[in-house]
């Protein structure tokens, strides 16, 4: 069994606060995790215990023993109320671990956040390194404190990174060989798990409309979010396109990245990008399933963008540095595809999907370096094998490979 990158976090957070929040998509791990612990245990998929928990939740929650881990919490958040009254008769840590496939304290059934009683920690699919055996290694921690001298790049094919990126993190897929079976287990996720929490979220009146909804937004991963067009090519009126991207987002499968904004400029553009958070659901929904089918698509550039988005995602969940992460555009075209940002720190982040690069791929990051007031590194990802250098006397800009996930 691989080690989870955020397993030392969620044992910290336990030991600190009284309620744990593990949520992420379904079949990332969340329940192996769990019962690792060897709390006491019960799942709301089992029915007995979900009619019970909705019947009298303060009820069901006093007569739990302690310490308790309760599954699939995203079923019952009418139990967050009885959790709420527990912890406030006798304030004691590591004594509610809960899980769930769905970010329960948005949802409207939830009556209370927990606030300042819980701490949520976000649980993705397998990282790169955690399929590698090197769950500790931090790639936000190391881009922060960079030393290109120090630097160990993976010894990974071109082949094989890009292998790893149409599968995705999902840990089903890596016990599956054939490219049918990865197929048919992909297309029974979309389509069972997707479609059941979703319904657990919100009111889902149309599902063959959400599908094909789900379907519409996979090949603008890495594209602005423009509702009024969603609306247009599903068929949809806008307020169920925000619907549906809101519940999404609330299982996990896509993400709405920000906006940077700062004083350098008066010009940003103000919307979010749309990435899909898992680049192998990417690839089954866009029709890629092999090597030579992904060197040849299309959507090459944005397939290799989203592997490196949800790698990023899966490495800030445990960061030892508290940071943020950003896209960057403004309206006269100037792009920078992520920018995080810790403190006084930057890290601007280009990717090219190219096995050579050459400074122009830095003439973004460059002006950015120069306006900013805060200390930036600019990076290049790109599918080469050599750390390069690209800085000047003034500012530091390297060339990493894509290896540097590995």
């Amino acid at each position: 069994m691989f080690k989870r990158s955020i397993e030392a976090l969620l044992k910290e957070a336990i030991s600190i606060s009284p309620v744990v929040l593990l949520s992420g998509a379904r079949q990332v791990g969340k329940s192996t995790l769990a019962i690792s612990l060897e709390n006491e245990y019960r799942v709301f998929d089992n029915l007995s215990e979900r009619e019970a928990a909705l019947n009298d939740p303060i009820g069901y929650v006093a007569s739990l023993p302690k310490p308790i881990t309760l599954d699939e919490i995203q079923k019952v958040p009418e139990i967050l109320e009885g959790i709420k009254i527990a912890v406030d008769k006798e304030r004691k840590n590591s004594t509610f671990l809960l899980t769930g496939s769905a970010n329960v304290l948005d949802m409207k059934r939830a009556k209370d956040t927990l606030a300042g009683r819980l701490i949520e920690i976000q649980m993705w699919p397998f990282s790169q390194k955690e399929l590698h055996n090197k769950a500790d290694e931090n790639i936000i921690d190391m881009l922060f404190s960079f030393d290109e001298k120090s630097l160990k790049l993976a010894n990974v094919s071109h082949s094989e990174i890009l292998q790893a990126i149409i599968n995705g993190g999902y840990p089903e897929i890596h016990k599956i060989e054939s490219v049918r079976g990865k197929a048919l287990w992909l297309d029974s996720y979309i389509s069972t798990y997707v479609e059941r929490d979703i319904r657990d979220v919100g009111e889902l009146r149309d599902v063959s409309a959400f599908i094909r909804f789900f379907n519409i937004i996979a090949p603008r991963s890495c594209g602005l979010v423009n509702k009024s067009d969603l609306a247009s090519d599903a068929a949809l009126a806008e307020s169920t396109v925000s619907n549906y991207l809101s519940m999404l987002e609330m299982i996990y499968q896509v993400s709405l990245l920000k906006p940077y904004s700062s004083n350098i400029s008066k010009r940003f553009i103000k919307s979010s990008k749309l990435f899909m958070t898992d680049s192998g659901v990417f690839c089954h929904l866009l029709g890629v399933n092999s090597v030579d089918g992904l060197v040849n698509s299309s959507h090459k550039g944005d397939i290799v963008e989203t592997f490196v988005y949800s790698e990023l995602l899966r490495h800030l969940s445990f960061t030892e540095i508290r940071t943020q992460i950003y896209h960057y555009r403004t309206s006269d075209k100037k792009e920078i595809d992520f920018i995080l940002e810790s403190g006084e720190k930057i890290v601007a982040i280009e990717i090219k999907s190219a096995q050579s690069i050459k400074k122009e791929a830095f003439k973004h990051i460059k002006v950015f370096q120069q306006k900013e007031s805060k200390e930036v590194l600019g990076i290049v990802i790109y599918a080469g094998d050599t750390l390069l250098s690209f800085g000047d006397d003034m500012h530091k800009r390297y060339a990493l490979p894509l290896s540097v996930f590995f």
